[in-house]
């Protein structure tokens, strides 16, 4: 079982002159879900090498048992100090791939030509394709087979409009990860604010928060049983 996941290189947060990237959690939980099942993982991320950890989730505040124990793995750190170059990955020879969240893809994984190219690989080959919180950012430009947006007339989810609101940056993204799904012809859904929520629909899978990314990783796994 081998699992790509796929990781952003942004680190810029829009003007703010703060920092973002991957959110810490919604790498470490999926890492160690397909790590515990025995999945061979390989990380990429559009230029490689380490990728910037959003501050805000290495904040005391925002640890969880996850990456409590990436901290303590020597083997995980190293591998994600070394991730390959996207644009160096093909889709042959894995068996799913996955987009742990963070602000970041919301400006360069969205618009990035790999990585559109290996998620309409995956899903013309009806292989799993997740993604979590601000992640199915990346959906913004995929097409499916059939010639439409991916997600039209999929049961889709992802970071909310009023969780965007929540943390103050609404004015700050690119675009609305919530709105650009329904644009595309998603079925949208949400649960409650910053609770596990994942909808699975044939081979996609998507979380809406953080919490939700130990739970997608599962969802993914039972896909590839």
């Amino acid at each position: 079982m081998n699992i790509l996941m796929v990781l952003t290189s942004h680190d810029e947060l829009g003007n703010t002159g703060n920092k973002t990237g991957f959110w810490l959690e919604e790498f470490a939980a999926p890492y160690f879900v397909f790590k515990d099942a025995g999945a061979k993982i390989t990380l990429a991320s559009p230029k490689g090498g380490q990728p910037p950890i959003d501050p805000s989730s290495d904040s005391e505040d925002a640890q969880t048992d996850d990456t409590h124990r990436f901290k303590k793995d020597s083997d995980a750190q190293s591998l994600l100090a070394t991730t390959l170059k996207l644009s160096n990955i093909k889709a042959d020879g894995f068996d799913a791939i996955f987009y742990p969240g963070g602000h970041g893809p919301l400006w360069d994984l969205a618009e990035n030509s790999d990585s559109k190219r290996l998620i309409e690989a995956f899903a013309a080959a009806n292989r799993p394709v997740g993604a979590v919180c601000h992640a199915p950012a990346v959906f913004r430009h995929t097409m499916g087979t059939d010639g439409n947006p991916l997600v039209s007339g999929r049961r889709v989810t992802g970071f909310t409009n009023t969780e965007e609101d929540a943390v103050g940056l609404t004015d700050v993204v690119p675009f609305s990860v919530e709105d650009m799904l329904k644009a595309n012809g998603g079925a949208y859904e949400k649960g409650n604010d910053w609770a596990s929520f994942v909808l699975q629909d044939g081979k996609l899978v998507t979380g809406q928060n953080p919490a939700s990314s130990a739970e997608a990783a599962h969802e993914m796994l039972a896909l590839l049983k």
